[in-house]
């Protein structure tokens, strides 16, 4: 069985946390594990091989996490210069795969405690898809929530597919007994998907048919972005799974959460043992000092946060924004995102701490006109041949060595080293060793902006 992993979304309702260059699927928040890195760890043992889609823009993350994980991953990548949402993403993978092959569809942002019961209705499953099936699965609800479709179900017939109900209409479900939480996984033979897909979708089909590659690729398959573009946006579930007469459900309890948003993080780092829930996301950072304040929670780095009387409180402290929010209210979230996206754009694309496909930078001090960052570049890594037209930039080497281009000239800068970038000079940063570089980069000029870049040479195809 193959494991479809579907890493598509931006997690904006993780905001500040959860960020366009790193959203929430692959930010560390449990045991320094991020759920891109769970999915593919409660995956391993039951599929062969794993076939990734991703975003071109988080393609490295994942190969990163990978990784990290397994030294010799058997993972394929399909990347997708724009999402079309699951249903075109699904198709392509499918696709490029054997019509008798069987996959298991995951997204990569779900958390899943009882990994026993979720091995059992995937099996469970797997029998079903065998049988020609399209197979997804049902979470027994455990509250009226408002935030997921529902599925109506006979054993594992599918009776009706419903969408996000009120509080009211979902507590009618609760209390039927028939009633499960839509999962966004699912089971079935490649090719009983894509049939399926045509004979209900047919557009999308034949636009994920002409969108698909004809070379092979061992390791990646990138998808045009005009071709993509050309292929009409649709869930699996409208494109498919509401119309097919194929679908079959399995219902099951395996501790599963979506974790979109603050109030479920809460809810799943709570204790008995603990009046408010934290999540410390730099080691030995400080601890929280609650002073008659109770069930609130606090998502910390290295600054110290006090509480004065004050109960079910979400706080989420980060380098450079900061969420107090009701809990209850974090579904609102979204409605901050879209204010940031107006009024401080790169307040939703990025971190302070930035991951790129070559190491990492973190910007110490950002203020008018001139930033400094700390860089680390990977060893056999580099960074694009660039030009800036408003500002100058000073690297300081702390460790390893860096091999600078200039213009025409190559050399070597070393530890307690310098050298000096001119406004328009073309230049780049290699790392040739075998440890990590590590510089500081002072940048002065009267735009440090990172859209202040001219790629002469841009071998991350970004």
């Amino acid at each position: 069985m193959i494991n479809i992993i579907l890493c598509g979304g931006s997690g904006t309702r993780l905001w500040p946390l959860s960020r366009t260059m790193l959203p929430k699927q692959f930010v560390r928040l449990f045991d320094g594990e991020s759920l891109f890195q769970q999915t593919v760890k409660r995956n391993e043992p039951i599929c062969s091989r794993f076939l990734i889609v991703s975003n071109t823009d988080q393609y490295f993350l994942a190969v990163d996490q990978l990784n990290q994980m397994i030294k010799e991953s058997p993972a394929h990548f399909l990347l997708e210069p724009v999402g079309r949402n699951t249903a075109p993403a699904i198709a392509l993978a499918c696709l490029s795969l054997d019509e008798d092959d069987l996959v298991l569809v995951t997204t990569s942002d779900h958390l899943v405690k009882n990994r026993e019961a979720y091995e059992a209705a995937v099996r469970q499953a797997r029998s079903l898809a065998e049988e020609g099936n399209l197979v997804t699965f049902g979470i027994h609800p455990t509250y009226p929530e408002t935030g997921f479709g529902y599925i109506e179900a006979s054993g594992n017939d599918v009776l009706s597919f419903k969408e996000k109900p009120s509080e009211e209409v979902a507590q009618t479900y609760i209390n039927q007994g028939n009633y499960y939480w839509n999962s966004g996984m699912f089971c079935f033979k490649a090719g009983v998907f894509l049939n399926e897909l045509k004979k209900h979708s047919p557009e999308i089909y034949q636009a994920c048919l002409s969108a698909l590659p004809d070379t092979d690729c061992d390791s990646e398959m990138k998808i045009d972005l005009d071709l993509m573009r050309m292929i009409p946006e649709d869930s699996i579930d409208y494109a498919v799974m509401e119309k097919s007469d194929k679908v079959k459900v399995v219902a099951c309890d395996m501790g599963w959460s979506d974790l979109g948003s603050f109030d479920s993080l809460y809810d799943e780092l709570k204790s008995e043992s603990a009046q408010n829930a934290v999540l410390a996301r730099v080691e030995n950072s400080p601890e929280p000092i609650c002073v008659d304040s109770t069930n609130n929670l606090l998502v910390t780095r290295d600054r110290q946060i006090a509480l004065v009387d004050v109960e079910d409180l979400l706080v989420v402290d980060t380098t450079d924004a900061i969420l107090v929010s009701k809990k209850g209210s974090s579904q609102k979230v979204k409605q901050v995102v879209a204010q940031i996206k107006k009024q401080a754009p790169e307040l939703a694309e990025i971190h302070r701490l930035a991951y790129r496909p070559w190491g990492t930078y973190e910007v110490l001090i950002d203020s008018e006109q001139y930033k400094v960052k700390r860089i680390v570049v990977k060893p056999g890594s580099k960074l694009s041949l660039q030009k800036h037209f408003h500002r100058n930039e000073h690297w300081i080497v702390v460790s390893g060595t860096a091999t600078v281009t200039v213009d025409s000239d190559v050399f070597l800068v070393r530890a307690n080293e310098s050298t000096y970038i001119q406004m328009g000079q073309v230049h780049r940063l290699e790392n040739q060793g075998k440890i990590d570089l590590v510089m500081i980069e002072v940048q002065v000029g009267e735009y440090t902006g990172e859209d202040d870049i001219v790629r002469i040479e841009d071998i991350y195809g970004r």
